[in-house]
């Protein structure tokens, strides 16, 4: 069992659940504005230059998760296909291309936005969006795309799945009250990304 699901994080998926996937044959397209689009392999993508991200996956639904997010940054991605300045927004499609969500370059190319594949170490499983999914921290959940299988370089903003049924198009975290999944606690943050709590 592995520690999401150990803690008894949620379990959510918007367009139903995909089943199990094979993780050996994954491919990820990248595409759009950039001078090398490409398709990038599971054993492309491992074999990347990793990166350990302690951080929290917080949702709109109000809860947030922290631990060792483990993957590739995504501005190592958007350097690999040498992203055209014109790029403006990061597009995801997940398994299936019925979800997707769009966040800023400027996010994308931030530290711990990553092209995540694992969590405390362990491999994601399709409950959690594996094998590959998009892990941006600074910004509610719903723009962590889960399973990608292909990211679009855009110089405009679409709104994604759950931005056309209402939330947020910038997802910016807002003040109030979270179950912290670690400790099974409900406990208050501030606005932005959740890295400590207020005091109860």
């Amino acid at each position: 069992m592995s520690n999401l699901a150990r803690m008894k994080t949620p379990v959510f998926w918007a367009e139903g659940h995909p089943g199990e996937l094979d993780r050996e044959s994954w491919e990820i397209e990248v595409s759009g504005l950039c001078q090398k689009p490409t398709v990038l392999s599971w054993d492309d993508i491992i074999n990347m230059p990793r990166t350990i991200a302690e951080a929290r996956l917080t949702s709109v639904t109000r809860w947030s998760v922290n631990g060792d997010w483990g993957g590739v940054k995504l501005s190592d991605i958007l350097d690999l296909v040498e992203a055209s300045p014109d790029v403006e927004y990061i597009r995801f499609w997940s398994v299936g291309k019925i979800y997707d969500t769009s966040i800023p370059v400027e996010i994308a190319r931030k530290e711990r936005t990553l092209l995540a594949y694992e969590f405390d170490g362990q491999l994601l499983d399709e409950d959690y969006g594996g094998p590959i999914r998009a892990f941006v921290p600074y910004l509610w959940g719903y723009k962590s795309a889960k399973s990608v299988v292909k990211i679009e370089l855009m110089d405009h903003y679409v709104p994604g799945y759950w931005e056309k049924r209402g939330y947020t198009d910038h997802a910016r975290i807002e003040a109030g009250r979270v179950l912290d999944v670690n400790t099974g606690k409900i406990r208050p943050i501030p606005d932005g990304e959740v890295k400590e709590f207020l005091d109860q």
